[in-house]
């Protein structure tokens, strides 16, 4: 069995986004379902990218898919709660980029969850890899950890 990764605090990630829970989001014990979080995950490096310009659902050429994830749980959330999510770049290659998450309680100092996730980035119609696009690096390089 793998070692647990130690609990990371706020001062590891560069940036948050306040992500409310929602009804459903509790599954029969009375937390969040685990798989919520990888959606999370999502919302929080995809808006990102979105707000930031460097990312266009519909139009882009290049887009980044998920090729791997993982997340360790330290403590339940629950709905109604609103838990904001932390992101930095963990490892930025060639044509991929790993991110690390943390999934807060608010007014908490250490993750209740944290996770990594990497793209792959590629062109669209291809599905091939491709370099990351020099604008997008930047905005990489300013939240990597």
């Amino acid at each position: 069995m793998a070692e647990r990764a130690s609990r990371l605090t706020r001062g590891d990630f560069r940036i948050f986004r306040a992500i409310p829970t929602r009804w459903h989001d509790n599954d029969v014990y009375g937390h969040v379902n685990n798989v919520v979080y990888y959606g999370w995950f999502d919302t929080a490096v995809n808006a990102w990218l979105i707000e930031n310009g460097l990312l266009d659902p519909t139009t882009s050429e290049i887009v980044g898919l998920v090729v791997e994830t993982g997340c360790s749980y330290f403590e339940s959330v629950a709905f109604p709660e609103t838990v904001e999510a932390g992101i930095a770049v963990e490892r930025l290659g060639t044509s991929s980029v790993t991110y690390r998450i943390g999934i807060f309680r608010q007014g908490s100092e250490q993750a209740a969850a944290q996770g990594r996730f990497t793209h792959v980035y590629v062109a669209r119609a291809s599905q091939k890899p491709v370099p990351i696009p020099v604008p997008l690096r930047a905005a990489l390089t300013a939240i990597q950890s």
